[in-house]
């Protein structure tokens, strides 16, 4: 009789931990019970900017937006929890990272250097190196499945989100699910793209010079004349043609002459064409915006140059044969003083504001 207590009493305490169990084990799939209400965060689009591209199917929230700030920023996006987007996008580097060639888990050296994330909510002409995807919702998906960058699968990461304390809870508050099981990759990649359109710059110096708040040094006007053409006496650096107000690109894709090919297959990077498959796009590549360019070296696509005086230096010379190279990339009459002179120019594009408020959101 004892004996038959005793494994009564077992079978009880066995099927009470159970329950338990299960019971723990449900209790964060049920979200219903988190308040919803989304706080609607419309862009502000800077004076003269362009108008933004649609965001209808996935508007800007508070809630969203710090869903995003905070996947961003969290190694957990890696397979081994050591590297972030943030590992390649810092906020004192205007969003780059200050390599050539970036580096991902495996230590491995991609082909190609970060580029800069700002004001990346303007751009309508595809996105990376090679504009081979269209929105930044796309964009976000593609570094976490990279086998160079974060080397991890999505179906692994929506697992660690799904179980983690802290995730159910934002993503309920951005998205308004109702179970951990509807977390997935296109709200994750939606709440990242939420936050990288709010990295606008649009003080800088030249900004503020602009708006009649400043003025410009007798060096840095000279610098204006020269990029912009607006001088008789001054020769043109073709620079604006390609960098043109306000974003300081023009979102195209081009091949400004960096490297030497006799045939269009012989690049060694085919940049546009190798997504396209057009050998009329090969050596092209997106042409990047010139704001907070004091802060983003190393430059071009392989992060050859190292200073803005080696940039200066190819486009004055003319740069290199190729079957794609643009008619904008011809020797440039400039002496040493009209070199320093557009330096002094590019050096107002810097926006000192927004990475001082980009810093202090950083959540690691």
């Amino acid at each position: 009789m004892i004996r038959n207590l005793l494994v009564s009493t077992l079978l009880i305490f066995i099927i009470a931990a159970g329950c338990k169990e299960v019971s723990s084990f449900q209790e964060p799939l049920d979200l219903s019970q988190i308040a919803y209400h989304p706080n609607p965060v419309p862009i502000k689009v800077p004076k003269g900017f362009p108008q933004l591209p649609l965001v209808n199917k996935n508007p800007q929230t508070e809630e969203g937006i710090a869903l995003g700030r905070k996947l961003f920023h969290d190694p957990i996006l890696s397979a081994d929890s050591t590297m972030s987007c943030a590992s390649c996008h810092f906020a004192h580097l205007a969003m780059t990272d200050g390599k050539a060639l970036s580096k991902g888990i495996d230590q491995k050296e991609g082909l190609r250097s970060a580029m800069s994330l700002v004001n990346v909510a303007f751009y309508n002409e595809g996105f990376f190196w090679d504009g081979r995807v269209k929105s930044l919702e796309e964009q976000a998906l593609l570094p976490v499945e990279d086998s160079i960058e974060l080397h991890n699968s999505w179906d692994q990461l929506v697992d660690k989100l799904r179980t983690h304390p802290e995730y159910p809870v934002y993503f309920r508050k951005a998205f308004g699910i109702d179970s951990v099981a509807q977390i997935d990759k296109y709200m994750a990649a939606n709440a990242m793209a939420q936050f990288e359109k709010t990295l606008i710059s649009a003080n800088s110096r030249y900004d503020q010079i602009e708006r009649g708040e400043e003025e410009y040094t007798p060096d840095e006007k000279a610098g204006y004349e020269i990029f912009f053409d607006d001088s008789k006496e001054l020769p043109d650096g073709e620079c604006g043609h390609c960098h043109n107000v306000p974003l300081m690109t023009t979102n195209e894709f081009l091949n400004n002459g960096i490297t030497y090919a006799e045939k269009a297959s012989d690049f060694p990077d085919l940049g546009r064409g190798g997504f396209t498959g057009s050998q009329f796009d090969n050596g092209k590549f997106r042409v990047p915006s010139l704001r907070n360019i004091a802060l983003t070296a190393p430059y071009m696509h392989d992060g050859r140059f190292k200073t803005l005086e080696e940039v200066v230096d190819h486009y004055a010379s003319g740069g290199h044969y190729s079957p794609s190279v643009s008619p904008l990339i011809k020797p440039l009459n400039l002496d040493e003083t009209q070199k320093r002179q557009l330096i002094a120019f590019l050096n107002t594009l810097t926006d000192l504001k927004f990475v001082q408020e980009t810093q202090q959101s950083e959540v690691y």
